[in-house]
């Protein structure tokens, strides 16, 4: 812990010392609000930018930086350009992308946001950013027991780092409940029930870094998917058939001692209320064949809810986990063809599917997607809205000849904000259904 509050400072030095770096800038933040909601283990933070053009040419684009400690668990970054006043605002969606800096002090990571329009000299424009961090709450107590809750810290600054000069900014941070057992105060900063208050800060320079720590209480359920394979094989007879292989695991702080089912199952308010023994997974409409089973055979905990947008499945491990405590396990089923697959107007057929994984507040360290295409297609291609890792693979199945095509899909540090639509496009003959039928004669 000492070394890494260490490093902290040095990080902080450094981006003093070349904080004149950038002292000539064609960009100013007005007036910056940050909202960091720590509420569950997947940190959210919500940024409000009015941003304006000092120089003399016309700018495009605008960058957001990210401390070293942030960036490698960044799983998300969005932008909104705000026109309109009050109720009739539009919010437009931005292009952002990460990108480099060949002078970036420190390590920093940066994104860049692209305007809809330049931004002229004189004028200004409203953001709306939206970064979501994994990985980024430390327990401590690094191993608690049974009947302890569970606290962790959180690092960050209490001024938004940024490679501009800021002349008005706030912070509030949201803890999940009141017990907050220790949070650095950068005047003007105040606490009132779960809420924390850092500013207003005025005429902050570029790469101001004012680093603070929140020591709070956090019990929800850190479920973390260490890695999950989901398969899905079409069929043109009629049906998807999905196939979710799970490794799921605790990430909060490591059980100590022993658990006593009795207490737990008597107090649970006080026993285990780190712990998790109850998962949801949003499941597609029209959901059918649907089983949950793990390494010794069917489960018979869960429950399935079918509704016109979506279906839910409730369901229980064998044994509550606790940190450290891991659990492995698949869920299948089906869903009608005609919902998901579809023609374009070349021709090709395209499958029209959700990324991302179905359990509810959950990170994926590692996500693997197959899309299994039937055999005789050619000439796959994956449409996605950010960057995934693509490569191709043959699969063989019953009476198969050539084997069946399968499109593999794979991100880390996967997010309920990736469950998203994608599209996978192929060319298929229809006389290939045939193949089969005729060998079974």
């Amino acid at each position: 812990m000492a070394a890494r509050i260490g490093i902290f400072f040095v990080f902080v030095a450094v981006l003093l010392s070349i904080s004149a770096f950038s002292s000539a800038q064609d960009l100013q933040i007005v007036n910056a609000e940050r909202r960091i909601d720590l509420s569950s283990h997947i940190v959210k933070a919500f940024l409000t930018l009015k941003v304006e053009n000092i120089g003399k040419d016309p700018a495009a684009e605008m960058l957001l930086a990210f401390p070293p400690t942030q960036i490698k668990n960044l799983a998300m970054v969005q932008a909104l350009a705000i026109t309109g006043k009050k109720k009739k605002k539009i919010y437009l969606p931005l292009d952002v992308k990460p990108t480099e800096q060949p002078d970036a002090p420190n390590d920093t990571g940066y994104y860049r946001v692209k305007f809809i329009s330049p931004l002229g000299p004189g004028e200004t424009v409203s953001l709306e950013v939206l970064y979501i961090l994994t990985h980024s709450l430390e327990p401590f107590p690094v191993e608690i027991t049974q009947s302890e809750s569970q606290l962790v810290y959180y690092h960050d600054s209490a001024v938004i780092l940024s490679p501009y000069h800021i002349k008005q900014q706030t912070t509030f941070v949201k803890t999940p409940t009141t017990r907050v057992e220790s949070f650095t105060s950068i005047e003007p900063a105040n606490r009132a029930g779960k809420e924390i208050k850092y500013g207003p800060y005025e005429n902050r320079a570029s790469y101001s870094y004012t680093p603070v720590i929140i020591h709070f209480e956090n019990n929800s359920p850190f479920a973390v998917v260490e890695e999950l394979v989901r398969e899905i094989e079409i069929s043109h007879w009629g049906s998807l058939q999905i196939t979710e292989n799970y490794r799921l695991t605790h990430g909060g702080a490591r059980h100590k001692g022993v658990f006593s089912r009795v207490d737990y199952q008597s107090k649970r308010s006080v026993s285990g209320a780190s712990s998790f023994n109850a998962l949801l997974a949003v499941l597609p409409p029209r959901v059918n064949s649907v089983y949950y089973r793990d390494n010794i055979g069917n489960i018979s905990t869960s429950h399935l809810r079918t509704g016109f947008r979506k279906s839910e499945l409730e369901f229980e491990p064998r044994y509550p986990l606790f940190g450290g405590w891991s659990a492995t396990f698949v869920i299948g089923y089906r869903v009608p063809l005609e919902d998901y697959l579809f023609e374009a107007s070349d021709g090709r057929r395209y499958l029209n599917f959700t990324f991302g994984c179905p359990l509810v507040e959950t990170i994926v360290n590692k996500l693997t997607l197959k899309v299994v295409l039937p055999e005789g297609s050619k000439d796959p291609s994956a449409v996605l809205p950010f960057t995934v890792n693509q490569e191709l693979e043959v699969k063989y199945s019953y009476l198969d000849i050539v084997g069946r095509t399968v499109v593999v899909l794979q991100k880390d540090n996967v997010v309920p904000t990736h469950n998203v639509p994608f599209q996978v496009y192929y060319t298929f003959k229809p006389i290939y259904m045939l193949a089969e039928p005729f060998m079974l004669r």
